[in-house]
Parts: C-alpha cells; sequence; structure tokens
C-alpha cells in the first residue's frame, strides 16, 4: 500500500534539534527556563509587541485567559458554537454557562448579527454575559470590524481563540491581537508545534502577570511555599520551548506552505460539481492550517462521509469539519443562537490533508483519488 498522507503532521526545520540539544546539555530540562523566555519574547515580537505566557497547551490558554477576566461560577459566556470542544471546555471549568452563538456562511466564524441582536435583548434585561469568546478557525480571523463595537458598546471583553491562526491576518493585523486576551495552541497538527504547548497573549501586561501567577501554582514571592487562591500546573517546560523556538523561526515559510497547497487543491478541483471550499472573505488572510471543503447533497456524487472512507481505503487521511458544540451530548444543555449555518458547514465538510511539508506528487496523489471518486 502507499504511504500515509496525514492531515496535518509536524513538520521541523533543521533548528529545533540543535536548540533542543543546547537545553539538555545546559540541564533546563523542568518547566521554565531561557528558552520559555527566548519563546515568549520571540512570540510576542510576532504579534507586534504583546506580553505572552507560554504555556502546556492551548486549553491552559483559554482557561487562565478567562480566570483573569474575571469569570465565576454561573455566569455567562458567549461564544463560537463551530468549534473545537476545548473552547467550551475551558468555559466549563470555570463552572461558567457557555451560549453557542451560530456562524455566518461568509467566513464560518460568528455571525456578528446575532451576536448583536442577543446582546441588545441581554441589555433590556440586565442580564450581559461576562466574556464573549471569539475563535478564528481554521486560520480564518473572525470579523472584527464589526465584533469589537459590538462588544464595546456594552462593555464586554473579548478572548480570543487563535488556537489555529497563528500566521492569519484581518485587515493587516495579525490574529490574536483583537480580543483584551488571546489563546494559541501548539499542538502537533498545528501550523507550528512544540509537541504539546499553548500561549496566552495580551496587550496588558498585568493580565499576563496574573496568568503566570496562576500557571505557576500560584505561588507567592516568599522563601518558603505559601498560597492564598487556587494555583494550575500549566506552564510550559524548557526542552519544549526550545523546540517552538526553531519553529518560530520558520513561521512564515510554514504560512506560505500551506497556502500553497490550499492554492493546489483549489485549482486541481474547483471544477467539480458540487465541490467548494471554505471562503476567505476579503481583509482575511488565512494561515490555511487546513483546507476545507464542502460537498452539496444536490450535486456532489458522494457525501463528505463516504468520500473520507474512500480517501482512506487509498492511506490518505481525512476528517469531517467540526461538528457544532450544541450537537454534542456534553453541551446539549446549553443555550444556542441560531445553529443551523454550522450544522450545514459540519454535515457538508470534510478536511484534506494540508501538511506544509507535501510535495506536488503527493498532492497529485490526493487530487486523483478525489476525483476518480467525486467523478
Amino acid at each position: 500500500m502507499a504511504s500515509r498522507v496525514f492531515l496535518s503532521p509536524p513538520h521541523m526545520s533543521d533548528q529545533e534539534e540543535i536548540w533542543l540539544r543546547e537545553a539538555f546539555a545546559s540541564n533546563w530540562i523542568a518547566p521554565l527556563g531561557p528558552f520559555v523566555d527566548r519563546f515568549e519574547q520571540t512570540l510576542g515580537t510576532c504579534l507586534g509587541g504583546l506580553h505572552v505566557c507560554a504555556l502546556n497547551s492551548g486549553t491552559s490558554a483559554l482557561h487562565l485567559g478567562l480566570l483573569v477576566l474575571g469569570i465565576e461560577p454561573g455566569d455567562r459566556v458567549y461564544c463560537s458554537d463551530f468549534t473545537f470542544s476545548a473552547t467550551v471546555n475551558a468555559i466549563r471549568y470555570c463552572d461558567a454557562e457557555p451560549v453557542f452563538i451560530d456562524s455566518e456562511t461568509e467566513s464560518w466564524q460568528m455571525d456578528p448579527d446575532l451576536l448583536a441582536a442577543r446582546l441588545e435583548a441581554d441589555a433590556r434585561d440586565n442580564r450581559l454575559p461576562r466574556a464573549v469568546l471569539v475563535v478564528d478557525l481554521y486560520g480564518i480571523s473572525a470579523d472584527y470590524a464589526r465584533i469589537l463595537p459590538i462588544c464595546e458598546q456594552y462593555g464586554v471583553p473579548i478572548l480570543e481563540d487563535s488556537a489555529e491562526a497563528l500566521g492569519s491576518t484581518y485587515q493587516g493585523r495579525a490574529c490574536g491581537t483583537f480580543g483584551h486576551l488571546a489563546a494559541f495552541s501548539f499542538n502537533g497538527n498545528k501550523i507550528i508545534t512544540t509537541s504539546g504547548g499553548g500561549a496566552l497573549v495580551s496587550s496588558d501586561a498585568s493580565l499576563i502577570a496574573r496568568a503566570r501567577y496562576l500557571s505557576t501554582q500560584a505561588r507567592e514571592p516568599r522563601p518558603y511555599y505559601h498560597h492564598t487562591t487556587i494555583g494550575y500546573n500549566y506552564r510550559l517546560s524548557n526542552l519544549l520551548a526550545a523546540v517552538g523556538c526553531g519553529q518560530l523561526s520558520v513561521l512564515p515559510s510554514r504560512v506560505a506552505a500551506r497556502r500553497a497547497v490550499n492554492a493546489y487543491y483549489r485549482q486541481a478541483l474547483g471544477d467539480i460539481p458540487g465541490l467548494s471550499f471554505m471562503p476567505e472573505p476579503p481583509g482575511a488572510v488565512s494561515n490555511c492550517w487546513l483546507t476545507v471543503i464542502q460537498l452539496d447533497p444536490s450535486q456532489a456524487k458522494l457525501s463528505p462521509e463516504a468520500l473520507r472512507l474512500t480517501l482512506e481505503e487509498k492511506n490518505i487521511e481525512s476528517r469531517p469539519a467540526w461538528n457544532p458544540m450544541h450537537r454534542q451530548p456534553v453541551f446539549e444543555s446549553f443555550e444556542c443562537v441560531g445553529g443551523a449555518v454550522c450544522t450545514q458547514i459540519f454535515e457538508r465538510g470534510l478536511c484534506l490533508p494540508s501538511g506544509s511539508a507535501l510535495d506536488e506528487v503527493t498532492l497529485a496523489r490526493v487530487c486523483d483519488a478525489i476525483r476518480e471518486a467525486l467523478t
């Protein structure tokens, strides 16, 4: 059988092993250390000078982001419905209640009109949410030109989930720089990786200082262990930060490579009846973390699941689009505003192999398999 084509595998450069060996040689093996400092500084510079707290996962970053915004049990947090469960899990870690907001068709991101209407109604009822958690899904930013003024009008802070959007921009500005805070993920399948890792970022130094305090077991600055609040063991290790420093050094080339993969698919498959691609709306420049297609059941020969199984027979990994949060049994008791748009995206969506190391021979193999199945 032909070799496996993975959905989004890690892609190392020549630098990671060098810095990893340097970290070993220095014996900075435990969490924190010089490479954590370097990683935070480099990422902050990449994002235009933001303050950064490097953490062990993007989920940890979301959790801490909510905590430093003051989210407490019983609070309501508005959240993108079309996302991965980690986004909502972080809300539940705080014993807060998510309210899911549907997507708009133009970007697949949170619908600003639905958000505005709901906040207006909440303001009349004196029950505004404590925060809005906006997701930049699959590397496309939300429409912040509309969402920011809406939230500012009602004084509701934004936590930006940019786990999938490092290297993406909106109106020339980096994703992860629009909210009061933003979370990134460096999981093994992301555009760059630290194996497992994440970061919380903000232009507000005091918020990041609070996150650092909570992420290191909330230890007070005394010569003995003294704690006045509950803390968490969330910091990134020096070894993984060394890998991350190497990955950050090649971020622009990884974005360019994934955009080229996306362009190849569009050129090779764009004429197939019923097949369309995730939109890249005006002002948004996606990192194309994953290339996602839609199959219109009135025209396409196969369903997304049938195509996925066909590709699997050829040792090609693909994956359904995210199943919306309001459809998840664990979250079905929570309120959803809309839901039809992201449900349709899920029912018609399939993520294609999108790794930055894909060559044209492999891409041609994937495209040939898709074209054969659909035509």
